[in-house]
């Protein structure tokens, strides 16, 4: 069976879901980001971004079957893969799904697999192992060795503590609010934002704390130590991706304090230099950013053979993070990001695609449904196209 089509087109799967998605504030302000230095962005996190809306790739096989990889950034993306890689991969055997990874991370190579290319990248990969497992009638997560656990316990991120706790959560992550162009008053802040967070959960309850990138080395350190009453398990995502020196030194400045990043890296390699040169001890890859599912399995085997450990970023909210989590042995939490309900409002009420596995009491099994368990016809994929 080959590949007969290749096809990228923009979505709008917030219209899918059935609950508006909750707010990430804290006081009116949203969390901290790279774009702090500048007043007028200043927490506002989301008006330096783009508007760009979600990408959706279909890979349709010569039978007519299809697979369904879901990125972002459709901007850049939907030329990446419409323009180049539909005529790279046309022809080419669904199963090899190998081949087809390496035909696309070369084929790329110049102008940058990184970034925007990684996202294309990993929504055709995603597409592939899709169509790979319902071809098979098999879930994704047995192509990929089987269950390695009974489930995936999981933990929630943002500001409704008390909410997540009620719905079982396992642990909890703040987005962090401040960062250096607050100084002492925004360390003070922060401060009180954990050790508010820390009494309302408890002793038995993991704490997270991500930066998402708005720190720089002086900062990230000085917050470590602020905050080490609270014991935190991870301080996540504190510099700007490619500051691997920088890394390098918040580890050697704060050696007790768990730390973990990975989410704008992209491919397997970033991840390889940061296991050789002990950068970091958790690696958070996005599936649908760093390359898919290939890149994904790749990334959590360094990490195994590294002795490291994997919480993939935004894992829980769709199925393919789901799948790669329940999979692999690294991987030991799964992460309940942007699709968080709203205080008193079902998670179940907050799934994009149908077909999704719901977390239940702070736990989720994914669907063993072929593929990745994605209920969709065209009809459906043509009711969210914008």
């Amino acid at each position: 069976m080959n590949i007969r089509d290749i096809r990228a087109f923009t979505v709008d799967l917030s219209r899918a879901r059935k609950a508006v998605k909750s707010s990430l504030q804290r006081k009116g302000r949203q969390p901290a980001g790279p774009m702090d230095r500048y007043p007028d962005y200043r927490g506002s996190r989301s008006a330096a971004g783009p508007s760009w809306p979600s990408a959706a790739c279909i890979v349709e096989a010569d039978d007519g079957s299809f697979g369904l990889g879901i990125t972002q950034q459709s901007g850049p993306v939907l030329p990446i893969i419409n323009d180049h890689f539909r005529s790279l991969l046309a022809g080419q055997p669904v199963m090899a799904t190998e081949k087809c990874y390496d035909l696309m991370v070369r084929a790329s190579a110049a102008y940058g697999s990184q970034g925007a290319a990684g996202f294309a990248i990993s929504a055709v990969d995603l597409a592939l192992w899709d169509l790979k497992g319902k071809l098979l009638g098999r879930p994704v997560y047995e192509l990929l060795g089987g269950p390695q656990k009974k489930h995936i316990d999981c933990y929630a991120t943002g500001f409704d503590i008390e909410w997540y706790l009620e719905l079982g959560f396992k642990a909890v992550k703040l987005p962090m609010p401040y960062g250096p162009d607050d100084g002492i008053d925004g360390l003070n802040r922060a401060d009180e934002m954990v050790a508010e967070t820390r009494a309302t959960i408890g002793d038995d309850i993991e704490l997270m704390l991500d930066c998402w990138m708005a720190l720089d080395v002086e900062y990230a350190v000085r917050l470590g130590e602020t905050l080490r009453p609270y014991r935190l398990k991870w301080l996540e995502d504190y510099l700007m991706p490619h500051d691997l020196g920088g890394f390098a030194a918040v580890r050697r400045r704060l050696p007790a304090q768990g730390l973990a990043t990975g989410e704008h890296w992209y491919l397997a390699e970033p991840f390889l230099y940061a296991a050789e040169h002990r950068l970091v001890d958790i690696f958070q890859p996005d599936i649908k950013w760093c390359g898919g599912m290939s890149a994904a399995v790749r990334i959590c085997h360094i990490a195994e053979a590294a002795g490291l450990t994997a919480a993939p970023h935004g894992a829980m909210n769709d199925p393919y993070g789901q799948h790669l989590v329940f999979a692999m042995p690294a991987a030991r939490w799964g992460e309940r990001s942007s699709g968080v309900s709203p205080p008193g409002v079902p998670l179940a009420e907050m799934v994009e695609l149908p077909g999704t596995a719901v977390i239940e009491d702070g736990c989720l099994t994914p669907s063993d449904a072929p593929g990745f368990g994605i209920e969709v016809d065209q009809a459906w994929l043509d009711r969210f196209a914008v």
